[in-house]
């Protein structure tokens, strides 16, 4: 039993499939009645107008119709497009227990607790029979398929067979009177519509349920007694066959399944039962925990069940009917009515060619599930669920094509699945085990192989290997030298194709499709709402699957689309062109004509075939908003504005691919403020001044012109500019133009005629106007204000533009194919483009726009009426009269794009990240800028987590590793990477890497520095430098292995000096703690130190211990000093003197030290205690500083980067390592 589809609900007690679409009708105790899509699984929507439990409910086969009946005693018929009841039949007493309609005839049967069975007209809307007869409520009542005949059962413990042939021949119309006289008298002295034919009598209890078979002359009934009755009828008399016991409590619902011979039957005991209508036997048992089962409904042409329960319902099939096949070549081979057949795809002959075993155990679902074959040794491995999973491989004779007669026995064998691996060696699977039996086709063991995931299913995956699926992943196995060749985490895979060449796989699971490397690297997953059946590769690598009801296709990098619709599933065996080869669910070989059109296109363009793809838009039907909407997500708007003709999407695309001719014109078209405001900042973008300028005179904004004037150095529009703003009364516009052309004088007038007297004094005597300033002054009497004191004034002038009134230069490049070739696709023609692009426009162009308006010049962007009222001596602003400057600069837009059309060239990688690209090392990410990789190196490399000491040198190795370079005051700076060993004769195409700022050397130096500062006694300057070095080793790079080592040896004097140091400078802040002195002076001389620092090491130990009254531990020291022959003499006699005195003291320690001097030991770098030979420690992973094992996870305490304990991988500081 597959369940395919389950709801939560109340008590479900009607059920009804519709027909044609996967909807099925669900009729609740609580008076609700859903419709869910069961193939969706979502609901469609509710019904809930009945007043009480809905007990019946049922689809009308044609008409958009249900009817449904309740225990508020009404029938309701609804129309479900409309979403509402169109009327209710009242005439019932008591509660109706089901309804249906008549397959042909506008009926609807209904039985009621009110002991009657009644017979409706839907179309007339009245009774038209009432079959009397049981004595107690009729529990079912429905119509035959194909006779006249009713069944219905009841509690009276009788299952009733009523004839309703009368009615029928009555509802005919009859032409004749006497005829329909002799029906007048009949209604007048009590119906004989419909008269009993049979009862039905052999239930000890009351009948639930009674149903005719869909071809059979056999009904069958469930009751209170537990039972399932089988009864036969003929014309006369009808008879019990068998009685089917099994159910442990009242038989609900009973029905015979419509392509099998098979009784289905519920129970409130729980369970849903099958049995066999031949044997009389049960095969199958299906049981829930809780929740009683109360109806079944099967689908009129489809092969699923459908039961309702205490808390919902569930939609199921009793076996899957996806026929086992295997693709080889040019032939299938598949399994169909108990027989191997054969088809060729190039002459679709189909063949039978051996029988196969019919399963002999008493359960559903024990065909064969998977085929494979071996095409060299013509062998068959036929794979089921019989026995918990089991094979038979058959030999196939060359000659027993196209008999089909042969009969041979089977080698069998269990197993979960089993799979051809090679040319005569077929792999089993051992679930018990986790094994994969290697057989040969003697079915014999050859070897045996240990699977790397929990397998419970194996597919072939080459020849030797095997894809081994897990619950939530696959593996690929190769079972000759046992290794895992990839693997990849996936929902629960069904079903694996690989592609022809083996080189991708397709990895089915219910909703996903996964695409995969043959080496199992993820390329894209495609999720569907619907479940996925099958699928196989075409010839161009694009992956065609099927859903319940689609045929779609997945593209390489992910995009998927539907190719077509499909009225029933089917199972894809082969695509090749555009003809699919696939399977229906009878078994029956199909050929279906695809248009693939679509994916081939799309296909061309990911593989930037273009030539194909401008061949196919020349011939093809290619259009749609989908299709445009792709081109554009994709990046190839300047195909898609081939297929556009509405003139606002041509505007959106040209725009988008940056053809400013095509969006001028679609602009003229559309001639709307919006769009030339689009326009101008595009052709802003693209620095074509002359369209920018077009675009704002057409949109009549003038602080943008004045502005565009100013940056392009227009200073004679400018000044017009400036008369129109005085025309238009604009008194800012001409502050601002005059301000943008340096005038004075006119800011002065400006700021005079609008009032502000003291600002105008204040301009025109900060510039120098004398004679403005004094008549202005004379003006403001007393309120003259007061210049600024020791203020150097400064002439505001605008900036020199770079380019002064031109379009800026672009790289003159090669026109594209899709610009080249399709320019008289999609509008129709050169000739229309001629007429909507004029040739140009600007200073010669005399066109007056709606408003009456020329917009060749900006002299001219005026309205009349204002020009007439502007004094006249100047020449006015008639057309007539306009004399245009022939030095303006005209902008050309003509269609002919072959000289005009540039194309910018894609930027180049920057160095920063060709650096990236080429190295491993910390320091060089982190002197091309990319900090983040560094640090992810750096702690990969050597464990580092502190990143804040590096800081301020990643800072450093940046900007020391670029340069920048000022072009001119508007523009910004240009940035440079600085390369090692850069020289002129260099070749520009091949780069070095980034210019370090730190080098070994360096480091050299400051440890000699560090060196004397120890020597000096200056301990705290000293720890600083050799933690400097330390935090700087990480980021520097060398060219030879030698010095690798060489900073390798770096790392460990660091190391040794910082944890001395630091235990010198932790004793002299403790003074009151004379033991823990004397413990840390004689860690200290157990670091490796250069022999001079060893020696004032070991005089200071020496002193302290003395001092303490540790005689034996201070002669430890003087005989350590002297061992190392010191070169001061004073040194050498105050050890000779400790030493005697020690030995006259009998040599003891006055006190217990934590220090054993005979015992070799490390110092902890955390806790300054020693870590003697044989404990346990651990350690940086970057200094190699030794900790106590509590230290673990924690900031290395000498470093201070690194986490102690921590994984890495090693210092990588040279090219050389990585070579």
């Amino acid at each position: 039993m597959l369940t395919k589809f389950e709801t939560k609900s109340n008590r479900v007690k009607g059920l009804s499939f519709h027909t044609k679409r996967p909807w099925i009708l669900a009729s609740l105790h609580s008076g609700v009645i859903q419709l869910w899509d069961y193939r969706m699984g979502t609901l469609i929507d509710r019904f809930d107008e009945h007043d009480g439990p809905v007990r019946g409910v049922h689809f009308h086969k044609s008409q958009p119709l249900f009817v449904s009946g309740g225990d508020d005693y009404k029938i309701k018929v609804w129309n479900y497009k409309m979403h509402r009841c169109l009327f209710t039949l009242l005439g019932h007493l008591d509660y109706i227990r089901t309804v249906q309609f008549h397959n042909e005839y506008p009926w609807i049967v209904s039985a009621s607790d009110d002991q009657t069975i009644r017979i409706w007209n839907w179309q007339s809307r009245t009774c038209i029979s009432v079959l009397t007869g049981h004595n107690h409520y009729v529990m079912c009542a429905s119509f035959h398929p194909k006779e006249d005949l009713v069944v219905s059962a009841s509690l009276d413990q009788t299952v009733r067979v009523w004839d309703i042939g009368s009615l029928r021949k009555k509802t005919v119309s009859p032409a004749d009177d006497i005829l329909r006289l002799s029906q007048m008298n009949t209604d007048l002295f009590g119906g004989v519509d419909a008269v009993v034919k049979y009862v039905l009598e052999g239930h000890d209890r009351g009948v639930n349920w009674a149903s005719f078979h869909p071809s059979l002359p056999l009904i069958v009934s469930g009751a209170d007694d537990r039972q399932v009755k089988l009864w036969r009828m003929n014309d006369t008399k009808a008879w019990e066959v068998d009685t089917l016991r099994g159910h442990m409590n009242n038989v609900s619902c009973v029905m015979f399944h419509a392509r099998q011979d098979i009784i289905v039957s519920n129970s409130e005991d729980k369970s849903i039962r099958m049995w066999d209508v031949t044997k009389r036997t049960g095969v199958q048992t299906f049981r829930r925990e809780h929740d009683r089962f109360w109806i079944l409904a099967a689908h009129p042409e489809m092969n699923l069940l459908a039961a309702g329960h205490d808390s919902g319902m569930i939609v199921f099939k009793l076996e899957r009917e996806r026929p086992a096949f295997s693709v080889s070549g040019d032939s299938l081979y598949y399994v169909k009515d108990r027989f191997l057949r054969f088809y060729e795809f190039s002459s679709q002959k189909d063949n039978q060619v051996i029988p196969i075993r019919r399963p002999g155990s008493n359960t559903l679902n024990q065909g064969p599930k998977t085929l494979s074959y071996s095409p060299t040794e013509n062998a068959v491995l036929v794979c089921s669920d019989v026995d918990g999973g089991s094979y038979e491989l058959y030999i196939v004779p060359k000659d027993s094509i196209g008999r089909g007669d042969t009969v041979q026995e089977a080698k069998r064998g269990v197993g979960g699945s089993a799979v051809f691996v090679a040319r005569n060696r077929f792999a089993v699977l051992d679930k018990s085990n986790n094994q994969a039996l290697v057989k040969n086709l003697k079915n014999e063991i050859v070897k045996k192989s240990t699977l790397p995931i929990a397998t419970d299913s194996i597919f072939y995956a080459g020849t030797g290997n095997l894809l081994c699926r897990a619950e939530d992943r696959v593996a690929i196995f190769d079972l000759q030298q046992r290794t895992v060749l990839g693997d990849l985490q996936t929902p629960f895979v069904k079903y694996v194709v690989w592609s022809n060449d083996m080189e991708s796989i397709a990895l089915l699971s219910k909703h996903a499709i996964i695409i995969a490397s043959k080496k199992l690297v993820h390329r894209c997953t495609l999720h569907e709402t619907i479940s996925v059946k099958s699928g196989t590769w075409d010839e161009n690598g694009v992956f065609i699957y099927t859903t319940l009801n689609h045929i779609k296709y997945c593209l390489p990098n992910g995009d998927s689309g539907i190719i077509r619709t499909l009225d029933v599933p089917i199972y894809i065996t082969k695509v090749s062109g555009s003809t699919v080869y696939c399977l229906d669910r009878d078994g029956k070989n199909r050929v279906i004509e695809i248009d693939a059109t679509e994916y081939v296109f799309k296909l061309s363009l990911i593989k930037k075939k273009f030539d194909h793809v401008m061949s196919m838009i020349r011939s093809s039907q290619l259009c749609g908003q989908a299709m445009i909407a792709y081109l554009q997500q994709k990046g190839f708007p300047e195909v898609a504005l081939h297929f556009v003709k509405d003139e606002r999407m041509r505007f959106n695309l040209a725009l988008e691919s940056g053809n400013i001719q095509i969006a001028v014109a679609s602009a003229k078209e559309i001639d709307e403020k919006d769009h030339w405001y689009r326009l101008g900042v595009e052709a802003l973008r693209q620095g074509n001044a002359s369209i920018v300028e077009y675009a704002y005179q057409r949109t009549k904004n003038f602080e943008r012109l004045s502005f565009l004037y100013l940056i392009t150095g227009n200073i004679d529009k400018l000044s017009k500019m400036l008369k129109i703003a005085e025309i238009k009364n604009d008194v800012m516009g001409q502050f601002h133009n005059a301000l943008y052309l340096g005038d004075i004088r006119e800011r002065v007038k400006i700021l005079e005629n609008a009032g502000h007297l003291p600002l105008a004094y204040v301009t025109a005597a900060v510039h120098g106007l004398g004679e403005d300033a004094e008549r202005l002054a004379a003006e403001l009497g007393d309120n003259v204000p007061s210049l600024p004191e020791g203020k150097v004034p400064k002439l505001l002038i605008p900036p020199k533009p770079i380019l002064c009134g031109r379009d800026w230069p672009l790289l003159r490049v090669m026109k594209g194919i899709f610009e080249g070739g399709l320019d008289n696709i999609g509008r129709g023609g050169t000739e229309e483009d001629d007429e909507a692009a004029p040739a140009d426009w600007g200073d010669d162009l005399d066109i007056v726009d709606a408003d009456g308006i020329p917009n060749g010049d900006v002299g001219v962007i005026v309205e009349d009426e204002e020009v007439n009222e502007a004094n006249d001596e100047e020449g006015g602003w008639d057309l007539e009269d306009l004399e245009l400057p022939p030095e303006v600069y005209t902008p050309k837009a003509t269609v002919n794009t072959q000289s005009t059309l540039f194309v910018a060239p894609t930027p180049g990688m920057p160095v920063s990240q060709i650096w990236i690209q080429k190295s491993s090392l910390a320091g060089e990410h982190a002197a091309a800028g990319d900090f983040d990789t560094a640090m992810r190196l750096l702690t990969h490399q050597l464990g580092i987590k502190n990143f804040a000491p590096l800081k301020p040198m990643f800072l450093d190795l940046h900007s020391g590793s670029h340069t920048y370079l000022r072009a001119f005051a508007s523009s910004p700076v240009i940035p440079l990477a600085v390369e090692k060993g850069w020289s002129e004769s260099s070749s520009p195409n091949v780069r070095s890497p980034p210019a370090i700022v730190y080098k070994f050397s360096q480091l050299d130096e400051k440890l000699k520095t560090a060196y004397k500062f120890t020597t000096e006694g200056k301990f705290n300057e000293a720890l600083k430098l050799f933690l400097n070095i330390l935090h700087t080793i990480p980021l520097i790079v060398v060219e030879l292995r030698r010095e690798v080592d060489e900073v390798k040896e770096l790392i460990v004097i660091a190391k040794e000096y910082v944890l001395g140091l630091s235990m010198e400078v932790k004793r002299k802040e403790i003074r009151d703690d004379a033991i823990r002195q004397q413990e840390l002076a004689a860690y200290f001389t157990h670091c490796n130190l250069q022999r001079i620092h060893l020696r004032l090491v070991l005089a200071s130990a020496m002193s302290i211990c003395f001092k303490g009254g540790n005689y034996n531990t201070a002669a430890s020291f003087a005989k350590r000093l002297l061992d190392t022959d010191p070169t001061n003499e004073t040194q050498a006699k105050r050890a000779r003197q400790v030493l005697h005195a020690c030995t006259e003291r009998n040599m003891k320690d006055a006190n217990q030290l934590n220090y054993d001097f005979r015992n070799p030991f490390v110092v902890c770098g955390a806790t300054f205690v020693p870590i003697y030979q044989g404990q346990k420690g651990v350690s940086c992973p970057y200094c190699g500083a030794r900790f106590l094992p509590s230290i673990v996870g924690q900031l290395c305490a000498v470093c201070d980067l690194a986490v102690v304990g921590a994984d890495a991988s090693g210092l990588y500081c040279s090219p050389s390592q990585i070579r």
